[in-house]
């Protein structure tokens, strides 16, 4: 493996997954025949899911013919965990501007970090719903009411519903990670003959 600090060996495209702490730096080799690092100014601008105010915005730097973007540890620090959408940006002199490209990315927490949970969203919420179902058989209420106030329980069959929904999620992100580390994914039919 090339060392990733060096500039050279870093990615041509942008990152799909960023650990939040990391430092993370990646090349656009293909803006400088029609946009030259000289002339223009290509801006990396992201934003989580939901909106909110925090927003990443890099400016691109001279590296040879390249646009090099590059995030420091200590501002990636920072990144809420979560999918941002991200887009980029070119800039005239004049202040002209306009999108070349737009994607999404995936932060993920740092296990370095006390507390850190790394389960996904499915994950989470899969765990939850086999929890409440395990203990079902106990509590057979589906609501009641106290001094006007009232509490509503899903049904088995609600819960039954949700947790084939977040299993069929959970089971598509490992799939999809077993496919980026090019490992078997479980997916094949192997016979004997």
């Amino acid at each position: 493996m090339a060392n990733q600090f060096d500039p050279a060996n870093s990615p041509t495209t942008e990152p799909e997954q960023i650990v939040v702490g990391d430092f993370i730096q990646w090349r656009r080799i293909d803006l400088s025949t029609d946009y030259p690092n000289g002339t223009y100014t290509a801006t990396f601008v992201a934003r989580i899911t939901g909106g909110g105010s925090q927003e990443i915005k890099i400016v691109g730097s001279v590296f040879g013919t390249d646009y090099l973007f590059s995030i420091a540890s200590t501002a990636s620090a920072n990144f809420s965990s979560g999918l941002y959408y991200w887009q980029l940006e070119m800039s005239r002199a004049d202040g002209q501007r306009i999108i070349l490209d737009r994607g999404t990315f995936k932060t993920l927490v740092d296990l370095d970090i006390d507390g850190a949970d790394p389960r996904t969203h499915s994950e989470i919420m899969l765990d939850k719903i086999e929890t409440v179902l395990q203990g079902k058989a106990d509590a057979d209420v589906l609501s009641y009411s106290i001094n006007g106030r009232s509490l509503s329980k899903m049904p088995p069959s609600e819960l039954v519903e949700w947790r084939d929904y977040y299993k069929r999620e959970f089971l598509m992100e490992r799939r999809a990670e077993r496919i980026r580390r090019k490992t078997p994914t479980g997916a094949s039919i192997v016979a004997r003959f």
